[in-house]
């Protein structure tokens, strides 16, 4: 019984530990599931990219099924389906000739991958399920993405990337 006291404050620490926000992070909510993402991060980085980077173009739409979500299950599937998306599609495409972009755009690549990890946790444990609603949408996503060559698609997807943490932030 001796360890008892110990254990508990180790346990009470990790526990703090997993739920409080990092520098600067916030918290958020996809159904069951809590992913903690530094917000101001990433919109810095993504600020950094768009400054340096005028052929960015600003073609809105591929995004625009994301406001209708209304279940939280739903949210969650899509945010890590989008999350796979720009990490396996994305980021892997923009790639400039400027090293400060590069790191910029591996910055929030790896802020995403964190984030996917995170939620993929939540769906093996069936607390982030994929519903008809998430799939089909994400599916016009993808198939709008697929029908540019792979840079411009990955361009646009990234001229786009305010969109998605616009959502993400209203949906918290």
């Amino acid at each position: 019984m001796r360890g008892s006291p110990l254990f508990l404050c180790l346990l009470s620490v990790s526990c703090w530990a997993n739920l409080t926000p990092t520098a600067g992070g916030k918290i958020f909510h996809f159904g069951t599931c809590r992913v903690s993402m530094s917000m101001a991060e990433i919109r810095a980085g993504f600020t950094a990219i768009k400054a340096n980077i005028v052929s960015i173009p600003r073609l809105r739409g591929n995004f625009s099924p994301l406001n209708s979500f209304s279940k939280p299950s739903d949210r969650c599937c899509i945010t890590h389906q989008l999350f796979t998306f720009y990490v396996d599609k994305v980021f892997k495409h923009c790639r400039t000739e400027d090293s400060f972009v590069n790191r910029k755009i591996s910055s929030i690549a790896n802020s995403f991958l964190s984030a996917r990890r995170k939620l993929g946790q939540c769906r093996e444990q069936n607390n982030c399920v994929c519903g008809e609603e998430s799939t089909e949408k994400f599916k016009q996503i993808l198939a709008n993405y697929e029908g540019l060559n792979v840079t411009s698609a990955a361009m646009k997807s990234l001229g786009e990337l305010d969109i998605l943490l616009d959502w993400m932030e209203k949906s918290r």
